[in-house]
């Protein structure tokens, strides 16, 4: 289930700025205390992924009737699609939990779950895309009418 080439292309760059500022937000997190320039560093990197991260909710909810309505009707790549949407819910739920939660026990669990799914996140991305084209190569071509939802075929 391709996804027009210019809105793909959005979608890849709001998670690579999501897992670059991530990844780099936990490094520069470590080293703060050694230095005021990571201390400012992991400030930047938490306002640039928290602005990357409303970027892509609003891509993932458009994903929903563009790519994973239309997916899940066609039976195409269900599992890893699946198990996208979920690493992606929880991700949602674990940043809720980091800017909200008021226990530094709970917080801990939070952000070992967020940025341990993060880091994953990648090669899941990888492997959907990967085997999503191949279903899609396997497929063979298929005509308009057929790659669009019952519902909104036309006469």
């Amino acid at each position: 289930m391709r996804i027009d080439p210019q809105f793909r292309w959005a979608i890849y760059a709001a998670f690579a700025v999501l897992f670059v500022t991530g990844a780099v937000w936990l490094v520069a997190d470590a080293l703060k205390e050694s230095d005021e320039f990571w201390q400012q560093t992991a400030a930047n990197l938490l306002m640039v992924h928290g602005g990357a991260a409303m970027v892509t909710l609003m891509l993932l909810g458009a994903l929903v009737p563009l790519h994973l309505r239309r997916a899940w009707r066609g039976r195409t790549n269900r599992v890893t699609g699946t198990v996208m949407a979920t690493f992606n819910a929880v991700l949602i739920v674990t940043a809720f939990g980091l800017y909200y939660s008021g226990s530094d026990v709970v917080r801990l669990w939070i952000s070992r779950g967020h940025y341990g799914l993060g880091l994953v996140l990648p090669v899941l991305f990888l492997v959907h895309v990967v085997w999503g084209r191949r279903a899609t190569a396997e497929a063979g071509p298929v005509s308009r009418s057929q790659s669009l939802p019952a519902d909104t075929v036309g006469p």
